[in-house]
């Protein structure tokens, strides 16, 4: 949802934060996003080699967990990192009013990158669960002769989700906008109020897990999946 938002502004909420690692090394804001695909790198044997064993031995499933219950957990996951990154978000705008900075777009706010670290990997966790058991569900899930449509459909995904997105900032940008610039896009992250929209994905993502569990109790796995959440 906020890819299309993050890449047209110029300060961004990490871009602020205290991204020093030693006295002479600061990494980038951009590079924050590596910590998703590093978490992935080294939670996924934890997964295959930990959490697969441990599932098939309560389940009975080969496979631990159903497809089903693996996206519903990716989307528990989802929704986990949402509120962490609202609660993150609305400590460092405190943070910037404390510190007499939040007038000061370009001012590092004196708060470690330390704090995002828990929102990325969960950010990865919910990749490992939620975007692999979408994939595994359309392709498994369908008729032999038609696995290459199963898989568009999974792409396809990711195309809508950008046009959902942008449509919805694009909204919330108007309806948030006031006189004086600020709202919950300003150019300002410092009064800027991304923590209001982080809540609102968690909720819209809250929605959608119950949609979820009310659907999938109907479905009936091709394969021996065992019992559908």
């Amino acid at each position: 949802m906020l890819l299309s938002w993050l890449k047209s502004q110029p300060y961004l909420p990490n871009k602020t934060m205290d991204r020093s690692i030693s006295s002479s090394i600061d990494i980038s804001a951009a590079s924050l996003q590596c910590l998703i695909g590093f978490s992935v790198v080294l939670l996924v044997p934890i997964y295959d080699c930990i959490f697969v064993p441990i599932a098939r031995s309560i389940t009975g499933s080969h496979l631990g967990i159903t497809k089903l219950q693996r996206i519903g957990t990716g989307m528990v996951l989802c929704i986990l990192s949402m509120v962490i990154a609202a609660l993150v978000e609305r400590k460092r705008l405190e943070t910037a009013r404390v510190y007499g900075v939040a007038d000061s777009p370009k001012a590092k706010v004196p708060m470690r990158f330390w704090w995002l670290v828990p929102q990325y990997i969960l950010c990865g966790m919910t990749n490992i669960f939620a975007m692999i058991g979408l994939q595994e569900l359309f392709y498994d899930e369908v008729p032999c002769k038609l696995k290459s449509v199963g898989l568009s459909f999974f792409f396809s995904i990711f195309g809508i989700g950008e046009f959902l997105s942008s449509f919805l900032i694009s909204i919330i940008g108007k309806l948030t906008s006031r006189a004086d610039g600020d709202g919950w896009f300003s150019s300002n992250s410092n009064r800027a109020h991304l923590d209001y929209f982080y809540w609102l994905l968690a909720g819209l993502n809250a929605l959608g897990l119950l949609g979820s569990l009310y659907f999938s109790k109907s479905y009936n796995y091709i394969g021996d999946q065992g019992i559908a959440i």
